[in-house]
């Protein structure tokens, strides 16, 4: 065996064993009873929620935003690293690339989810208003989908093309991947064709990844409460993002490359170097953080007061201090050191900061709602605080269930690490040809 099939050996997508097989029938599970939940909460309406007139917005928001925040590491990060010609991330782009579309995908479904009457959501389209930046994060969360999925078809092209051939003994796999190919031969015409279109969609994504948080963000700072009413949450957003995207990036990568043995593809440089851009970029949203909360206090408002007091020492600060320091100084801490910035400790920061930020969500959306500008007379006790109930809990579950899903999916039938990239950059393959005959 040559090197080249050597290759192609390697990275071509394989079937479940035991393990996968029981990851995926877990996931089901969580996700059949996800979907019971939310059956019942179609016919029952939201009450079935601790969300109440105090905190309309709740776990599935948060949620919502979570997902948004994962997906932006996955197309931009790439887009700029295939824009800059960084070569030592070619292992990593297509498993960012899987990220970023499952997340864009569930962050839609998780506003439906959302909704108590979703059969409502075609009067978004027909009756929306361009003032709402409710249209404007539709428009571009859509927009975001398609160049997401764009930007991970394109470079599987000279892919299905090679995996066509390999599974020459399995007709049915044979004939999706030469489908799935578009009569992919490699030619001169059909390379620049496909460069061209990959370099066109990474300079878009970039400002529509940028605008997705930034309208994500708006949503929140237009309605002028505590917590959220600063100029400053577009970039807070965006940097938060680019932590929860990394953090997720790392915890992937990891797992595959334990689960199909990509040892020799993802290498402990790309762990070091992901360490590395993890600091930077938990450094930034460290400043926007001290930013977002040092200005409010300094206007030290009497509804800014009782926003901070919450978080800093009030019921909220054992949660508040756990996400910033866990999921944000304690990285820092460990990936400064060259020994932190290894495989397995690589790995551990990353689900951390993944865990903390999910949670920072939380705390994003939900203090600033128990709060109202105007309080309403003799409610019961129980509307000032808010915790999701049991039924909420399980269709938050099923959600994140889902995602883990479409990744698992996609990694069983796509390459995680792009083969003809990866034999080009290697010296396997001419520049001028896709794949041997």
């Amino acid at each position: 065996m040559n090197a080249y099939d050597s290759l192609i050996k390697d990275l071509a997508p394989k079937k479940f064993g035991k393990t996968g097989k029981l990851w995926v029938g877990f996931l089901l599970l969580i996700i059949f009873g996800a979907l019971a939940c939310y059956v019942i909460q179609l016919r029952t309406g939201l009450i079935i929620t601790d969300m109440r007139d105090y905190a309309l917005w709740g776990i599935y928001i948060s949620n919502f935003v979570f997902f948004v925040a994962i997906s932006l590491v996955g197309s931009l990060i790439t887009a700029i690293l295939r824009l800059s010609g960084a070569k030592w991330s070619t292992p990593l782009t297509r498993i960012a690339e899987i990220i970023a579309v499952a997340a864009i995908i569930m962050a839609g479904l998780t506003i439906i989810i959302d909704m108590g009457r979703p059969e409502r959501l075609f009067n978004l389209f027909i009756h929306g208003r361009l003032q709402s930046p409710i249209i404007w994060d539709v428009v571009v969360i859509t927009t975001y989908l398609v160049i997401s999925i764009l930007l991970l078809y394109y470079p599987l092209l000279p892919d299905f093309a090679i995996l066509k051939r390999h599974f020459n003994n399995n007709p049915k796999m044979q004939k999706w991947y030469g489908k799935l190919s578009l009569k992919w031969t490699g030619t001169i015409t059909q390379q620049k064709l496909k460069n061209k279109s990959i370099r066109i969609l990474s300079i878009m994504i970039i400002p529509v990844a940028f605008g997705i948080h930034t309208v994500t963000a708006w949503l929140f700072a237009t309605t002028y409460r505590p917590g959220w009413d600063s100029s400053n949450f577009g970039p807070y957003f965006i940097a938060g993002a680019f932590v929860a995207g990394a953090g997720g990036v790392i915890t992937v990568m990891y797992i595959l490359r334990r689960a199909y043995h990509l040892e020799a593809y993802i290498t402990a440089k790309h762990f070091d170097k992901m360490g590395k851009l993890l600091v930077l970029l938990c450094l930034i949203y460290l400043y926007f953080n001290i930013n977002e909360y040092l200005v409010p206090a300094y206007k030290n408002t009497v509804e800014e007061s009782a926003h901070l007091q919450g978080l800093f020492v009030g019921q909220y600060a054992p949660l508040f201090w756990l996400v910033i320091v866990g999921g944000l100084i304690l990285p820092i801490i460990v990936l400064v050191f060259p020994k932190g910035r290894k495989p397995i400790p690589v790995f551990i920061v990353g689900l951390i900061v993944v865990i903390g930020a999910w949670w920072k969500r939380y705390l994003i959306v939900t203090p600033t709602l128990l709060h109202p500008f105007l309080p309403i007379q003799g409610v019961p006790e129980s509307w000032h605080h808010y915790f999701p109930s049991l039924m909420e809990w399980i269709i938050t579950f099923g959600t994140l269930a889902s995602a883990l899903l479409i990744i698992t999916l996609l990694v069983r039938y796509l390459p995680v690490i792009p083969i003809h990239e990866t034999a080009m950059e290697q010296g396997i393959l001419d520049a001028d040809k896709t794949t041997k005959q």
